[in-house]
């Protein structure tokens, strides 16, 4: 199966970047935050919101590994998503990397650098995205898993 570059789910996948990183500017500076250090900050129930963010990080690599980037690029953002689930088990320092380390916005800058030196109609082998979407799903769920027994055992429940 060929895959062509959609300019529109590249637009997308800025957007979702943009809204987790960079979509809210902090008064009297220069910086930006997104939703990602909100979501983590406010999250129900311990780690929800960065469970909640790692849905979308993980889903802008997944759609990047359709798009047939070369599988190097792919565990590059994969990394970026293990750094930001893995330090975001860490109470109040996971909070401060969300503030800073923008996973997202390093993803969709790797997409960006890429898009225009790999071939258009380069072919996205399936198994690859498949095994990259499992990876993908165990670092979401585990650190998720983690989150919430981390909170029971420090709270006893």
């Amino acid at each position: 199966m060929k895959i062509q570059y959609d300019p529109n789910k590249v637009k997308h996948l800025r957007r979702i970047a943009h809204l987790l990183d960079t979509s809210i500017p902090i008064p009297g500076t220069n910086y930006r935050i997104g939703l990602d250090p909100v979501l983590g900050l406010l999250g129900i129930v311990g780690g929800s919101g960065d469970f909640i963010g790692g849905l979308f990080a993980a889903y802008i690599v997944v759609e990047a590994a359709r798009m047939g980037l070369p599988s190097n690029v792919i565990f590059q953002m994969v990394g970026n998503v293990l750094i930001d689930s893995l330090v975001g088990l860490v109470p109040a320092v996971g909070d401060l990397l969300d503030f800073t380390w923008k996973a997202n916005s390093r993803n969709i800058a790797l997409l960006d650098q890429h898009i225009n030196i790999t071939p258009q109609n380069r072919k996205a082998n399936p198994l690859f995205v498949i095994g990259i979407t499992i990876l993908l799903a165990f670092i979401v769920l585990g650190f998720g898993i983690l989150a919430i027994m981390l909170i029971r055992a420090i709270f006893q429940f």
